[in-house]
């Protein structure tokens, strides 16, 4: 039997054949626990055999390419004293290495983090990435690595069917993380505003008739359909030059971006890396579940409309990154496609970096999206989430149907899809949007009729790890893109965050070994997995000492002060200011039994942030014991400091 299918073989005996004897123990969900390493190490023993196997078919590769070649290295020079003693020093190094590690990393595997949002890893993708990185390819040219760049675009099509996109008119690909997918929306979203303009420049008769406000309202579709005649044209690429990528329009002209007061960070760096200009982003306010307020949108783009200001983007967040929340995407798009009969058109892009796995949840063994009805029953069934916690809200669930009406969407894996970074992703509902990208070197271009893609023509990065696109493909294949794969890995975290949640608003206010009275206060029902939270003595009126008292506990409970592995508990934490939310946080003050005066002086409040992406704690009596020694904890912390 060739090296080949030797390998094909175990890889079948390996990872599929688990798959089928596990999928008939749904009620138990046991694969789940199968799929990560453990809080101790429990599938060691398998993942040190996998990647061992792994190393071996990669030695074997190499020793079978050209059998008749001599080895470059003799076991004289390997037995060499400077041979022996380089090996010396990278298992010293190598040591250190492990050392420094030990020491300075959060012990993300422990179901004593509820941090950042970064866990346990898929074994699958954990050992499909060691085990890819030793061939070195490179996805920016098929080139470099041709079964990786296959790899890579087959995930952009899985994704591309978890979010609803139909596969034949999709595309989609891996990025750095969700900061590059976001730049790359922004790249074509301006790119393809500007090409009207362009195309009146270069073949005016192709939009004959049709003034400048005109054609920067036209929408995705028009533009694509004008796209699409301009490709068939010699002066296609005199066309593209006239666009932003050239100095044919200016990019502080084509509109505005409208973004939630609840974004990441990267869209404000992304209208100061595309010239776009700051001062275009335009911030809309949530509402009190932290979720963009649509009527504030409506009210903003009617303004905009009525000034003859045209609208680049508008962008929406499904699970942001402070507080979980789910905007309503079926309203938004329910308001583009109001404007769009107005004459008015922009991009619409959803930003679910975070929370673009959990559609997973929604989405049968047939590929189907549930009802909502199917959803609850599913959500009770199969991932023991209790009815009381009434999940899916119906306002998320019909965000979550309504996805597929976005012109793209920002994905990452490296989130909840639980695969080694960097693993973010962008996927684009309709492929013909590509072509307002030409960018190209001459060494990186593959001629050949039948060659596959070369991704490198339309992303933002040159080199890119082919063992990124590895970690997914595989993870992919053993955990499938529904309620049987990721949605029942997904289940357990909803679950967990909403028995924490349940826990906090019930518990009785807790007193420390120094006689004073201490209650936790919780943001928001959680939309998805993340509980947002602050710790107040209750005789306490003021915001400041309750801020204080708060960034105390994080500094206890996080790298801020000791050695991590020697911490209880770890948490992460963010802060609500009126530059960011303006004064929405001041619900969530007033629910803390705190005046508004206090908020008009203090002007922030400051929340620990548990993202529970932990699959270990969804055993109901587990965690509810793990709950009772939190709060001990938290007695024993705050005891520490208190002044």
């Amino acid at each position: 039997m060739s090296i080949k299918k030797h390998f094909f073989v175990l890889w079948v005996i390996i990872f599929f054949v688990p798959a089928v004897v596990f999928s008939y123990a749904s009620e138990s969900d046991y694969k789940t626990d199968a799929l990560f390493l453990g809080t101790k190490g429990e599938n060691s023993d398998f993942f040190l055999d996998m990647l061992n196997m792994m190393i071996k078919e990669h030695i074997n590769w190499r020793q079978s390419f050209h059998p008749e070649d001599k080895p470059a290295i003799s076991k004289e020079i390997l037995n060499s004293p400077d041979a022996i003693d380089t090996r010396k020093k990278v298992k010293k190094a190598l040591s250190e290495l492990s050392i420094r590690m030990k020491e300075g990393s959060n012990p993300w595997f422990s179901s004593r983090y509820l941090g950042h949002m970064t866990s346990d890893l898929l074994l699958p993708g954990a050992l499909a990435y060691m085990a890819a990185l030793l061939y070195n390819s490179n996805n920016v040219v098929y080139e470099a690595g041709q079964a990786t760049t296959k790899m890579e675009l087959e995930v952009g099509l899985q994704l591309a069917e978890l979010l609803g996109y139909d596969q034949k008119k999709a595309w989609g690909n891996i990025t750095s993380g969700g900061t590059n997918a976001n730049f790359q929306a922004i790249w074509y979203a301006r790119n393809l505003k500007s090409f009207p303009l362009a195309v009146k420049a270069v073949l005016p008769d192709l939009v004959k008739g049709k003034s400048r406000q005109k054609l920067l309202n036209m929408t995705v579709s028009e533009t694509l359909d004008l796209l699409d005649k301009v490709k068939n044209s010699t002066k296609y690429e005199a066309v593209l030059k006239h666009t932003v990528k050239g100095t044919g329009v200016d990019p502080k002209e084509i509109g505005k971006l409208l973004v939630p007061q609840s974004r990441h960070y990267s869209w404000d760096k992304a209208m100061d890396v595309f010239g776009i200009g700051t001062e275009n982003l335009i911030t809309v306010p949530v509402d009190i579940n932290y979720r963009m307020d649509i009527d504030a949108l409506d009210h903003i783009i009617a303004g905009l409309v009525q000034k003859n200001i045209p609208i680049l983007a508008v962008v929406s967040v499904l699970g942001s990154t402070e507080e979980g929340s789910v905007d309503e995407t079926y309203r938004i798009a329910s308001l583009r496609d109001k404007y769009a009969r107005q004459g008015i058109g922009f991009y619409y892009h959803i930003d679910a970096a975070y929370g673009g796995y959990i559609r997973s949840m929604f989405i049968d063994e047939s590929g189907a999206f549930m009802s909502l009805e199917q959803a609850r029953k599913t959500a009770q069934k199969r991932y023991h989430i209790t009815e009381s916690a009434s999940w899916p809200q119906e306002q998320v669930y019909e965000a979550y149907k309504a996805v597929p009406q976005a012109d793209s969407v920002t994905i990452d894996c490296h989130k909840l899809g639980y695969i080694p970074y960097p693993a973010g992703a962008i996927v684009f509902k309709d492929k013909r949007i590509l072509s307002i990208q030409t960018f190209h070197a001459a060494y990186v271009k593959d001629t050949r009729a039948n060659a596959p893609v070369s991704i490198g023509h339309y992303v933002l990065e040159g080199s890119k790890p082919g063992a990124s696109a590895a970690a997914a493909w595989t993870a992919h294949q053993v955990s499938p893109l529904n309620v049987s794969g990721y949605g029942q890995i997904l289940g357990r975290t909803i679950k967990t965050a909403n028995m924490l949640y349940d826990l906090m608003i019930k518990t009785e206010p807790f007193e420390t070994k120094n006689g004073r009275k201490y209650r936790i206060i919780v943001l928001i029902k959680p939309d998805l997995n993340i509980v947002d939270y602050v710790i107040k003595e209750v005789s306490n009126p003021s915001l400041e000492a309750m801020n204080k008292l708060n960034q105390a506990i994080y500094d206890e409970c996080s790298y801020v002060s000791g050695n991590l592995m020697k911490k209880d508990f770890i948490t992460s934490k963010t802060t609500f200011s009126p530059s960011e939310y303006g004064n929405i946080p001041l619900v969530f003050v007033r629910k803390c039994g705190l005046s508004d005066a206090e908020w008009n002086k203090t002007q922030s409040v400051l929340v620990l942030r548990s993202t529970v992406m932990t699959t270990y704690l969804s055993d109901e009596s587990e965690f509810t014991a793990y709950f009772s020694n939190l709060i001990e904890i938290m007695k024993k912390v705050i005891s520490k400091i208190e002044i």
